[in-house]
């Protein structure tokens, strides 16, 4: 065990932890950080996906080690601003959720999209969300989310 220090949606904390621990595993069993969820384990389909240091990135495929002294926001942390009001509300309006089991890594992504791209074409959509995959909406629904999120949140991202 190795103690590690970092920040966790604003928080920052101190923890000992093995250095090859899975973030994932970290995130969901030791800090109660659930909306992060695994679905494929390898990096494939962004259930998982957190901010790390802004950046996308999928938890189940970061070690611990890799983790110390950096920023990592989970859809938990993210929930706290305004800019995730207003991409709940784009996908609550759009039909972009269903069974909802991808939408945190998808509102994490589409977080990281629009922080690139604030005002993104559908291609820069279909590529930014490239990495989420959703068994239940067919995508068009959530690009339409996100589109709209653009659009009500100008001046936000």
């Amino acid at each position: 065990m190795t103690k590690i220090d970092f920040c966790l949606n604003g928080t920052a904390i101190s923890v000992d932890c093995d250095l090859s621990e899975r973030l994932l595993d970290f995130l969901r069993t030791k800090s109660g950080n659930t909306g992060v969820k695994e679905g494929c384990g390898e990096g494939e389909c962004g259930a998982c996906a957190v901010l790390m240091n802004g950046k996308i990135v999928n938890s189940c495929m970061v070690p611990m080690a890799n983790v110390a002294k950096k920023n990592i926001v989970t859809i938990e942390g993210f929930a706290k601003t305004e800019r995730f009001k207003i991409l709940e509300k784009a996908f609550s309006e759009t039909g972009g959720v269903q069974c909802g089991f991808c939408t945190p890594g998808m509102i994490i992504a589409s977080e990281s999209l629009l922080n690139t791209y604030p005002h993104p074409s559908e291609d820069e959509i279909k590529i930014g969300m490239s990495g989420n995959l959703c068994r239940c909406t067919g995508y068009n629904m959530i690009i339409d989310a996100v589109k709209l999120a653009a659009k009500l949140g100008d001046g936000l991202w």
